[in-house]
């Protein structure tokens, strides 16, 4: 039975038929509870859980970068289920069961900073990726001490390397630390912004696959 909770035109908490009604972050939802499903595994089901297991799998090695990364979309959902939602829209291809990211069209930070332009990122001592940049301070928001958010994924390994408080954006090079079982592996390698005062963030640069010496 369910239970009015702000009089009656207030939310309400329970169930009334098929009417489901709760709370989420002080939001008041109601949902229909959904019909017996004759078969759950129809191919637009499969696809969609393939592309959903995909992204995860991408995503879960930097949960930590990504409530930066997304901080200022996480509007009625967490930063991961922001980077989620993107990443499911724009970063999947391939076709059932052999879904693929695009790693060109992934975000891993995301918002309206000036990016990161003229990147590079080389891997010529082991256990070091070096990413460079361009100084594009005062081009549109641009700062020069804008923080760089340097990323490497490893899809073989499973693992994200990542700094959420690199070099100064005219600094324009850094280098990033990665574990000695990298070497000989692809690395994916990403680079954003975030201002000083960490209120704004770029959209994210995927610069390429670097090979780890």
């Amino acid at each position: 039975m369910g239970k009015i909770n702000q009089g009656v035109l207030g939310g309400f908490s329970g169930k009334v038929g098929n009417i489901i009604g709760g709370t989420w972050k002080g939001i008041d939802y109601m949902r229909i509870k959904p019909s017996s499903v004759t078969n759950p595994r129809t191919q637009g089901q499969l696809d969609q859980r393939s592309k959903f297991s995909k992204v995860l799998n991408f995503l879960q090695p930097m949960s930590d970068f990504l409530r930066v990364g997304f901080k200022n979309y996480a509007i009625k959902m967490t930063q991961f289920n922001s980077a989620m939602s993107y990443n499911l829209n724009n970063a999947i291809t391939g076709a059932y069961p052999n879904f693929t990211i695009d790693y060109s069209m992934a975000l891993v930070t995301r918002g309206s900073l000036m990016g990161a332009t003229n990147t590079n990122a080389v891997s010529d001592n082991s256990e070091e990726v070096e990413f460079a940049w361009s100084d594009n301070s005062g081009y549109g928001n641009a700062k020069p001490t804008d923080k760089a958010l340097l990323l490497v994924y490893n899809p073989v390994k499973d693992m994200a390397i990542f700094d959420t408080a690199g070099a100064s954006r005219s600094t324009g090079t850094q280098i990033l630390s990665v574990p000695a079982e990298f070497a000989g592996d692809d690395v994916e390698a990403f680079i954003g912004f975030i201002s000083e005062d960490g209120k704004e963030v770029a959209n994210s640069v995927y610069i390429g696959s670097v090979t780890v010496a």
